[in-house]
């Protein structure tokens, strides 16, 4: 008797898991992940890329700050770094993005050439404009 009630609650479990039930109902920036990504391990990758992410952003800012502390003129947009951390360049653009900001020889070698997959784009003032 105790098998039978076993498979039924392990059926049960995989029939909720396959439904959908527990899906996030959240945003994409929350930690909460639906059971199925959890039991798959893709909770884990998402939460991995997230503090890759995080950590990306935050070393660029550091450098733009040792940078611009150091004297160096940022105006211009230059790529401060071709790998932030690995597979992440940071650049500097404008907000809102000029046409000049979409030329390939004014955005970071690693990201062109394809060695870096990410890029964190901050304005000239140092602040996030976008990382992906």
């Amino acid at each position: 008797m105790t098998k039978k009630i076993l498979i039924a609650t392990f059926v049960l479990c995989a029939v909720l898991l396959l439904s959908g039930c527990g899906e996030k109902k959240t945003n994409d920036n929350s930690n909460s992940f639906t059971a199925a990504e959890v039991v798959t391990g893709t909770a884990s990758i998402k939460i991995k890329d997230r503090a890759d992410k995080d950590l990306a952003v935050g070393r660029a800012q550091e450098l733009y700050r040792v940078m611009f502390i150091g004297g160096q003129d940022l105006s211009d947009g230059p790529c401060i770094s071709n790998e932030v951390i690995p597979g992440w360049v940071a650049d500097i653009a404008h907000n809102p993005r000029e046409t000049v900001d979409e030329l390939p020889q004014n955005q970071c070698s690693a990201y062109r050439d394809g060695t870096a997959k990410h890029f964190v784009e901050l304005d000239p003032d140092g602040n996030l404009i976008r990382a992906l």
